[in-house]
């Protein structure tokens, strides 16, 4: 069984909020704009972090994180990039790796708005935790963790915050 915490668009924000709601999870999967590398870092001295960079991000925040990560963990295949879209408005990018690898999740980042969304015409459980950090139009911050064991994915939970610090 693995424990994880799923966030995106921290833009240079990982704070007190953040690390208390993620303290129980086994590993941090960041879907993009972390911001800084500061802040990338900083996440992953506080727990392993698989991450992809994002739109806004740098160089050195590009030279330490792929642009989209496929891999397999408890008998799920996953697929993680920052610019997804939602079923029936994916990205073209992100429809294409859809695609040709044909996971069982599919995470992105993005959009600030937090959705889950089963697809039935591929298969996949679409994933965007939403804004963790301050900058955007979002009203709410907000963060994930659930649980994946043995081909499933349960007891999924979410964060919220006010936006400011």
């Amino acid at each position: 069984m693995a424990y994880i915490g799923l966030i995106s668009d921290t833009h240079g924000v990982f704070d007190e909020k953040l690390r208390k709601f993620l303290e129980p999870v086994d590993e941090i999967w960041h879907a993009g704009d972390f911001g800084n590398i500061e802040t990338a870092d900083a996440i992953a001295a506080f727990k392993p972090l698989r991450g992809v960079y994002g739109n806004c991000d740098d160089q050195a925040v590009r030279l330490a994180h792929p642009y989209v990560q496929f891999f397999e963990l408890e008998g799920m295949r996953i697929l993680m990039m920052h610019i997804g879209g939602y079923p029936g408005r994916y990205d073209f990018k992100a429809f294409q790796l859809i695609n040709a690898h044909l996971p069982d999740i599919f995470i992105c980042g993005h959009s600030h708005i937090l959705k889950v969304i089963n697809d039935t015409k591929y298969n996949v459980l679409t994933i965007n935790p939403g804004a963790a950090g301050i900058q955007g139009f979002h009203n709410v911050r907000t963060a994930l963790r659930f649980r994946i064991e043995n081909g499933t994915i349960k007891d999924m939970e979410v964060g919220e915050w006010e936006r400011k610090l």
